[in-house]
């Protein structure tokens, strides 16, 4: 049985007051204010969509990242090669929450000018949820389509196999919205959960689904322990500690996605693949993502967000299959989870808020 109490009591934080505490630990951590905001405010996106996984969790781990030289502060793109609609950039190892908006812009103003574009990012740090990156470019009017990959991150057996040869890999299709309606988000992980889930699942959190993780033996777990080995308070959570991996989605159909994520944004960006890892132990840990943007006004697609609204209220129509249990689009949830928490606060697992409350310590950071 796994060493934890699931769903353990929650801390209740008020946005405002989170989001500082988060930007003062990364500014001692070594990150000038604006960058070290930056960051915070990416992370605090992230848990006030309900992505807990790619939130304020992270912290930790992020900053020991910094401290091993593994993630880089106050970085920029260097751009490889180039052409008016598509470009291949390189991160230079900095955080993916300041590297991430720099690629996403560049393949917006590319596609505004040519009508679409095509970015292809190499070498950033943790680049976060990405559906903040589809959000960014439906905000100025843009379909994107995202794939990521993670080099030397392999978390994830591949359909009939038990080793890891993914990562999560996830993707991500962003559409923009019309007035007063929420946008169209599609955004998952192609592992059954994120690893992210797993470490809130470690620290208290939700619990997560039967068979989410498998072992070497090929017998399906929902133990945290799988993938990180024993658990300790409020302890590092380290996946090379365990000797299991997650499962992919759908059996082959996720796996399949999986593997063309590490082609796109491993192979095609001119990054790594997952794997296979140099010696066999994990050193920097770095995304690649392959970002396809769209200017529906250069498609003749006239009043398109109007019209994707009005398909999506048609799907939303279909009567549900279980009475009272409301049929939902993609993005329908976040954004009502983030209108939520903006107004309540955002809650985190007891074991969270004292790695964070130790992280501040160590750095010399007062908590609130």
């Amino acid at each position: 049985m796994p060493k934890i109490l699931n769903e353990l009591p929650t801390h209740l934080i008020p946005v405002e007051a989170l989001q500082t505490f988060i930007a003062a630990i990364f500014a001692k951590a070594g990150c000038e204010p604006g960058e070290a905001g930056q960051i915070a405010h990416h992370l605090l996106g992230a848990n006030l969509t309900g992505h807990d996984s790619h939130g304020v969790i992270r912290t930790p781990r992020y900053v020991q990242w910094l401290t091993e030289g593994k993630v880089v502060a106050g970085q920029t793109l260097t751009i490889v090669t180039e052409s008016a609609t598509h470009a291949v950039v390189d991160g230079n190892y900095g955080f993916g929450q300041t590297i991430g908006p720099l690629a996403v812009d560049l393949g917006i103003a590319k596609a505004r000018a040519a009508g679409m574009s095509i970015i292809a990012l190499r070498h950033s740090g943790h680049i976060g949820r990405i559906g903040d990156w589809a959000e960014r470019a439906a905000a100025q009017g843009l379909v994107s389509i995202h794939f990521v990959n993670v080099s030397q991150g392999e978390l994830v057996a591949p359909y009939g196999g038990v080793d890891r040869r993914f990562s999560t890999n996830p993707m991500c299709v962003g559409v923009p919205a019309s007035a007063d309606e929420p946008m169209l988000l599609l955004d998952f992980a192609t592992s059954l959960v994120a690893e992210g889930k797993v470490l809130v699942a470690s620290n208290g959190g939700k619990v997560l689904p039967d068979g989410a993780l498998i072992r070497p033996d090929g017998s399906h777990s929902s133990d945290p322990e799988t993938l990180y080995g024993p658990l300790t308070t409020n302890g590092p959570r380290d996946p090379a500690n365990g000797d299991g991996a997650l499962r992919a989605f759908g059996d082959h159909k996720g796996s399949g996605i999986a593997f063309m994520c590490e082609i796109l944004a491993g192979v095609l960006t001119g990054g790594e693949t997952s794997g296979p890892i140099p010696g066999g132990k994990r050193g920097r840990i770095t995304n690649g993502m392959f970002s396809i943007y769209l200017d529906p006004t250069h498609f003749g697609a006239t009043d398109f967000a109007a019209k994707a609204a009005d398909y999506a209220r048609y799907v939303k129509a279909s009567r549900p299959a279980e009475p009272g249990v409301e049929v939902l689009v993609p993005g329908e949830k976040e954004a009502r989870t983030r209108a939520h928490r903006l107004a309540h606060g955002v809650p985190l697992q007891l074991d969270t808020w004292g790695a964070l409350v130790a992280t501040a310590q160590a750095l010399g950071v007062p908590s609130p």
